[in-house]
């Protein structure tokens, strides 16, 4: 076997040795070694006295002095009572005739201090220095000075685990933050693809039926559905790679910083805003929905998020409409800027099923998503208790006017 095999043997074996000592026992060798030096300390103290004519046998005082270090190995169930036990051992000690050096006491009353509270070890330190200083063990600033240490470490100790648990609250609060910050962008990635794939299929399943039904009787009106799918399928993808260039932001920016141009040279479709709602009613009234569109108000630039909001309400109503709506002969969508809000409404005179009021995925997107506004989400049926007619208003909080 050679050396380095030796040598590996026995850091392996010193590591294994290292990770099977728990806590417990390691706390259990400290306290041992700390006994065993309080009790050499104490004897070799002890030993000026051997052989003195008044002194009792050395065996005697080797016995009690072992008796006062060994109590040390119980300061952590119970420091005062160790404590009062070596002083009264000490006391016996001086009084038979030795001249004990006081060491387990001191020891003793420094880990009542590390171990009780102030209202109880600031008695004990008292009695200790009086006890020692009478039988002229030890003079009176040795004690307060063990005692002293005790009660540094103790603040010292809970400082540090005071740290330990604020900074494992942070860090458990950190993942709570994270843990939120993750299910709300889940949330908003799922909202979003359920606007874009949910109105574009089903606009364009509907023109696809009709280019379907008319392709024979009348083929110039199937060509314009037909095409009116193609371009709602256009502007899906373009939504699409605009929701996806967010999704991969990140990386796209670390691409552009490490080779100094851009990781994509795809042209990106802005967000849709409020302006757009026109051309959304236009590409309705094309496929055949009888829809009308009222703006009232003064029409003003809105932050993003309210922009956008606006134009996915109405998008979900008509959608609604394809979907649930049976034989609708109106369909009105009403913008109303009034003053620091602007009003959406989406109605239809249609046959509706009541279970999309509540149940609808796309509903429940559109709440969240004029919840995170501040605004506020109507959905109800005009007609009730009659399954006539559908209602979708929303109030979106706007900017105060600041023009003059």
């Amino acid at each position: 076997m050679t050396v380095r095999k030796i040598l590996g043997w026995g850091r392996r074996t010193i590591e294994l040795g290292r990770q099977r000592v728990s806590p417990n026992a390691r706390a259990r060798l400290v306290d041992l070694a700390l006994a065993a030096g309080t009790t050499g300390i104490e004897i070799g103290l002890l030993s000026d006295s051997f052989g003195a004519p008044e002194a009792p046998h050395p065996s005697i005082t080797v016995a009690l002095s072992v008796c006062a270090g060994m109590l040390i190995l119980l300061h952590r169930r119970c420091p005062l009572s160790v404590l009062t036990s070596i002083l009264l051992i000490e006391a016996v000690l001086a009084a038979i005739g030795a001249y004990p050096g006081g060491a387990p006491a001191v020891v003793a009353i420094g880990l009542v201090g590390l171990r009780e509270e102030r209202r109880r070890s600031v008695p004990a330190v008292v009695v200790t220095a009086i006890v020692l200083q009478v039988s002229s063990i030890s003079a009176v600033p040795v004690p307060i000075l063990a005692w002293a240490a005790g009660v540094y470490v103790q603040t010292r100790l809970r400082y540090v685990s005071a740290l330990s648990e604020r900074a494992e609250q942070l860090e458990r609060e950190r993942e709570q933050r994270d843990l939120i910050a993750a299910q709300a962008e889940r949330t908003a990635i799922a909202r979003e693809l359920h606007d874009i794939v949910a109105h574009s299929v089903t606009v364009m399943l509907l023109g696809v039926r009709g280019a379907r039904d008319s392709v024979r009787s009348n083929p110039d009106l199937a060509e314009e559905a037909l095409r009116r799918v193609e371009k709602s399928g256009e502007e899906s993808m373009a939504e699409l790679r605009r929701m996806l260039h967010v999704l991969r932001e990140p990386d796209a920016a670390s691409t552009q910083q490490a080779t100094g141009r851009p990781s994509s040279t795809i042209d990106l479709a802005p967000a849709p805003t409020a302006s757009r709602i026109p051309d959304l009613v236009q590409q309705h009234r094309q496929a055949g929905m009888p829809v009308t569109l009222q703006l009232t108000g003064i029409t003003r630039e809105a932050p993003p998020g309210i922009e956008l909001t606006a134009y996915r309400i109405v998008q979900e109503g008509l959608t609604n409409v394809l979907k649930h709506a049976q034989d609708p002969s109106r369909v009105r969508v009403e913008l109303n800027y009034q003053g620091e809000q602007l009003h959406v409404m989406v109605e239809d005179d249609g046959r509706t099923a009541a279970s999309i009021v509540s149940n609808g995925h796309g509903l429940r997107g559109l709440r969240e998503r004029v919840s995170a506004t501040h605004g506020e989400l109507m959905v109800e049926n005009p007609a009730t208790p009659s399954p006539i007619g559908f209602r979708l208003t929303a109030h979106l909080p706007l900017p105060k006017d600041e023009t003059p």
